[in-house]
């Protein structure tokens, strides 16, 4: 009998190179983006989160002061600080590869003197990874601007509701509505922009008005709470994905895109029942003590080649 000729290999398809990682978004390739597309924009406080809203495709992650009510409960912004926040900067930057992530400077961290609100802007570049920083106010603020971006530190400013001003607004409530103060905001985002912003938020002001500095400026306008006009939009993102205590009240400007707080609950209820009726942990969840070759274990969800 003839010896059987083995059959050849089937050929291989070419190994297809890693498609090329977007590069970082930058504050001027950010402002360039105004007339060509819309920017979105989002919050983000820690590692995961970072890392989840940076793959979806979002332009800008902002370590926003808004931590203090969402994440450690506060009735305001007023009590974060920069110790509490740049480890929290730090925490997304490290997890975010596209998005510009931005550090909003906290409250009387840059209400004193220029050289203050350097110093503390540089500790967010420096010690929390942000490449740009936000802060809220108009021309009383040009000082500490133009003393920023004179340390080559990117900043965007934020007109009309500023959340750190809530007292002497008397709350939190839109600005703008009368045409006295309008025209002052108007202004102010002129000043600012003229100042070297790179992009302006506009917060809870009426629509038409949000338009008109969209149109007047020539730095993105990026809204919450300021209708469809602007060149951008921002949101909370515990506010988007429903990720607060049951029967807390949804801002009007907010759409819900998922509701994270009934899973989170609906999760943790199977959990505890699981865990009470025995059946957590199972055999397959446990570890044997002649288990060989189970190699190390990977802890809390951690990326490969990740500390």
């Amino acid at each position: 009998m003839p010896p059987t000729t083995p059959p050849h290999p089937a050929p291989q398809p070419e190994p297809q190179p890693l498609p090329p990682r977007a590069p970082r978004l930058t504050a001027p390739a950010l402002r360039a983006l105004k007339g060509r597309r819309k920017i979105a924009a989002l919050t983000a406080y820690d590692a995961p989160t970072a890392a989840l809203v940076d793959a979806a495709g979002v332009d800008v992650v902002l370590v926003g002061d808004s931590i203090e009510m969402v994440v450690y409960g506060a009735p305001d912004t007023l009590g974060a600080t920069v110790e509490r926040m740049v480890p929290h900067a730090r925490a997304v930057s490290g997890a975010v590869q596209r998005a510009l992530v931005v550090g909003d400077l906290p409250y009387l961290s840059y209400h004193t003197t220029p050289e203050e609100a350097v110093r503390n802007a540089a500790r967010f570049v420096v010690e929390g990874g942000c490449r740009a920083v936000k802060l809220e106010g108009g021309s009383a603020r040009l000082p500490m601007i133009e003393a920023i971006l004179g340390a080559e530190i990117p900043v965007m400013g934020h007109l009309g509701l500023t959340p750190q001003s809530v007292n002497a607004l008397g709350g939190f409530k839109v600005q703008g509505k009368r045409a006295s103060e309008g025209r002052r905001i108007l202004d102010e985002a002129r000043r600012l922009s003229d100042a070297g912003v790179f992009a302006l938020v506009l917060e809870c002001v009426p629509a038409e008005l949000a338009a008109r500095i969209t149109e007047a400026v020539p730095v993105p306008t990026i809204g919450i709470g300021a209708g469809a006009g602007c060149d951008g939009q921002i949101l909370v993102l515990h506010d988007l994905i429903g990720l607060a205590p049951e029967g807390a009240r949804k801002p009007r400007f907010v759409r819900r895109y998922a509701d994270a707080g009934a899973l989170i609950r609906e999760a943790a209820a199977a959990y505890v029942a699981d865990v009470r009726a025995g059946t957590f942990p199972s055999a397959e969840e446990s570890f044997a003590a002649d288990g060989e070759g189970e190699g190390p274990v990977p802890l809390y969800a951690s990326r490969e080649g990740k500390r």
